[in-house]
């Protein structure tokens, strides 16, 4: 069994379980509830948590989060914790930030149905390293303390931006974390917290005692003997397989990536509500129409997110992401529960106006591939809008060749474009083949900075064997046991 390894770094390797997340610190937690008997569930929700501490510039309590859990039966489900604006909001042009950019924060519901229906040790377990870590204090990872220094809304709160490797605390954050251990998903929507999080906006307490995360079906196509699944609208997880039916199932050309990402966006951003009926999207008549076609303009917002990607020793997999949308989402904190909250009504601009009680055009969109009822893998590319498009130049790349996955690592470093309105920006990898991406009607620009391009994790089993990645754009690791 060969790989054409990734340059910087091969992939991790283990025989029975695996995480992969965006920190070190959110991949050794979630293992240690992995050799405790926990479910890759439990270690979702554990690394989860961590990663409010060590990034929280991209991901908190008073976020979103979205997961595709596939179980050892296969059975595959999608957990749709995504929050909507206030049922009383005005139709509007949305705000991209402060008190009136916040839809309800979904990610510590959805944690609770997680550990619920999946888990095996109890939410106030998987939120112990998080509450610790929040207390004692973290060193900055490189990234975290990039973008931190560098967000204009970062807490005064947090204190000063922390320097590369130096240490920080949230001793608020970790009051807060602690309740919900204690409490459970009500410590957040009901109370004193609900209450400070209603003060600081224009939520009601009736929006965030009234919100319920949503169980959905996945939606799934195939490429190249692999059927890939995404979650429904209000994602945009069609968009990655609308453009994955345009390519077909051959190895495609960047120029018929490019061709294809921009054709599947521009369908997405037009379609792609709370609610909607997207399958038409995936009709072989409609595929092949498109085929024919040049992209148009697709201008999407920037972002922040992380994944978080497990597989535990049963068999279950686990994608799951999270995030505040930008970084430090809308810049408000509530009161002093350390919570800063999201800034995910600003995804309304898809659609012009905020539509009061529902969720915006959504960025996160976790993934999992599977062959003929068989586990090949949980995967998840962060970076806001980017991420339709880093899922098929991830598939593209792993599929390459042949019929079996190759290195995850390598097709998770490999070089991206990026689609922006009428600009095609190219990572340092692409630029030498620029001159291949004319005609297709887009400005190409050589990019020099790497946060615009995301990142991601993954894990694929072969023979029995798990293979992890974990982006080298961001601080973390795949490991495994």
């Amino acid at each position: 069994m060969s790989f054409s390894l990734s340059p910087a770094r091969a992939p991790a390797v283990a025989a029975r379980a695996m995480v992969a997340t965006s920190h070190p610190l959110a991949a050794l937690h979630a293992l240690d509830v992995l050799r405790e008997g926990g479910s890759a569930a439990d270690a979702a929700i554990c690394a989860a948590a961590v990663l409010c501490v060590t990034e929280p510039h991209a991901t908190g309590v008073g976020g979103d989060a979205l997961a595709l859990i596939r179980e050892p039966s296969g059975a595959l489900h999608g957990l749709d914790a995504a929050g909507p604006a206030p049922r009383a909001a005005p139709r509007e042009p949305p705000d991209y930030e402060g008190p009136r950019s916040v839809d309800v924060p979904g990610a510590v519901a959805g944690w609770a149905e997680l550990a619920g229906r999946f888990g095996r040790r109890g939410l106030e377990r998987c939120l112990q390293p998080a509450v610790a870590l929040a207390e004692a204090g973290v060193p900055a990872a490189y990234n975290c303390a990039a973008i931190w220094r560098d967000t204009p809304r970062a807490p005064a709160s947090f204190g000063a931006p922390p320097a590369h490797g130096q240490r920080y605390r949230l001793p608020e954050l970790a009051a807060t974390l602690r309740g919900i251990a204690r409490d459970g998903a009500s410590f957040l929507y009901a109370g004193q917290t609900a209450q400070a999080i209603a003060d600081a906006t224009w939520l009601t307490l009736e929006d965030l005692t009234g919100y319920r995360p949503r169980w959905v079906e996945p939606l799934t196509g195939t490429y190249r003997g692999l059927q890939v699944a995404e979650l429904p609208p209000p994602t945009q997880g069609v968009a990655a397989l609308e453009a994955l039916a345009i390519l077909g199932e051959r190895d495609a050309p960047l120029r018929d990536q490019v061709a294809a990402v921009g054709l599947a966006l521009e369908d997405a951003l037009a379609t792609v509500r709370d609610g909607a009926e997207v399958t038409g999207l995936l009709a072989e008549e409609h595929v092949a129409a498109r085929r024919e076609q040049l992209p148009g303009p697709v201008a999407e917002p920037a972002g922040g997110t992380v994944c978080v990607c497990v597989v535990d020793g049963d068999g279950m997999a686990v994608s799951l992401l999270q995030s505040l949308y930008e970084s430090f989402g809308s810049g408000v904190v509530a009161g002093d529960t350390g919570i800063v909250l999201n800034n995910r009504a600003a995804g309304f601009a898809v659609q012009g106006e905020v539509i009061g009680g529902t969720r915006p055009y959504h960025t996160l969109i976790p993934g999992v591939l599977t062959r003929e009822r068989e586990l090949v893998g949980p995967f998840g590319l962060m970076g806001g809008m980017i991420q339709a498009q880093s899922h098929t130049q991830f598939l593209c790349e792993l599929m390459r060749g042949g019929a079996e996955p190759g290195d995850p690592q390598a097709a998770l470093d490999r070089g991206r474009f990026r689609i922006d309105g009428r600009t095609l920006h190219l990572e340092p990898p692409l630029w030498e083949r620029a001159d291949e991406l004319a005609g297709l009607g887009y400005e190409v620009r050589r990019a020099t900075e790497r946060a615009p391009f995301g990142g991601g994790q993954a894990i694929i089993v072969r023979g029995g064997t798990l293979f992890g990645g974990s982006d080298a754009r961001k601080d973390g690791c795949a490991l495994g046991i």
